[in-house]
């Protein structure tokens, strides 16, 4: 068995929980992130190892799947506005993506900023599934408001467009606790930039927690088994690792370790609709 096929064995043998549990157990309205690139063999192990403790997480399964497929699409100005902002750590940024989920069909327009006092606020609608590869009209109007909120010039919202476009399969985990948390598991990782080029992870999961505060269970095993947690951003790592050109001091880090073994993909699937 490949390390894929194990991976998918060890999510398949949790116990299963429904999405109206999962949203009451662990709502989480404050909460801390980390993220981890792992291994996808040394993710396998550990699902199994918790699996047989007594912390052992369950799957969110949705009309029988626990790895649901999962497309984003980042807008961004011609200079990468969005993507500079975070390159150089500015307090004032933004990001903006549509996100899809395939096997519902449901689809969101998305958009976070963070204003002088560091203060991050997320927006989230509902979203029309034929435009998520551009922003209509109604959207700039309200991404343009998000803007001069922050102090960007609001007609910036009109220099938007599809920069880059992430797929993979996400399975989403409740763990117990005192205070339950959650956990995604993002697998068969893809990034294709505006061109249609762009590059995989076969070898690779990346795993978030989102624990109350302190570290939970999935964490402590993360570190036990020499996991930390890294700065990482699918749109910002992902610009980053398509173009040589662009700031990259933030991701060093991931950039030379699990990023240096991407996998180039042709260029047969263009970020925006023709």
């Amino acid at each position: 068995m490949n390390a894929r096929d194990s991976a998918a064995a060890a999510i398949a043998t949790l116990p299963s929980v429904g999405l109206d549990a999962l949203t009451t157990d662990a709502a989480l309205l404050t909460r801390v992130d980390r993220k981890y690139v792992v291994p996808i063999e040394a993710t396998a192990s550990l699902l199994h190892a918790l699996q047989r403790s007594a912390d052992a997480p369950a799957a969110l399964e949705i009309a029988g799947e626990r790895e649901l497929a999962y497309r984003s699409v980042y807008f961004d100005t011609p200079d990468l506005l969005s993507f500079r902002l975070a390159a150089h750590g500015r307090r004032r940024r933004f990001k903006l993506r549509t996100r899809t989920y395939l096997d519902t069909g449901a689809a969101f327009l998305e958009m976070k900023t963070r204003g002088a006092r560091g203060l991050t606020r997320k927006e989230r609608d509902a979203y029309d599934l034929d435009a998520v590869d551009r922003l209509t009209a109604e959207a700039r109007d309200e991404v343009a408001t998000a803007l001069a909120a922050i102090g960007v010039q609001p007609e910036r919202a009109d220099d938007l467009d599809a920069r880059l476009q992430t797929l993979y399969r996400r399975t989403t985990l409740l763990l117990p606790g005192e205070i339950p948390s959650r956990a995604t598991i993002d697998l068969d990782l893809r990034w294709i930039d505006a061109d249609g080029g762009g590059f995989t992870l076969p070898r690779f999961a990346i795993v978030e927690t989102k624990s109350p505060g302190r570290a939970g269970a999935l964490d402590r095993a993360l570190w036990r088994a020499g996991h930390r947690p890294q700065r990482i951003s699918k749109y910002a790592t992902g610009m980053a690792a398509l173009r040589a050109d662009l700031p990259r001091n933030r991701w060093t880090r991931v950039l030379a370790g699990p990023f240096a073994s991407t996998h180039p993909t042709r260029k047969d699937t263009p970020c925006a609709a023709a």
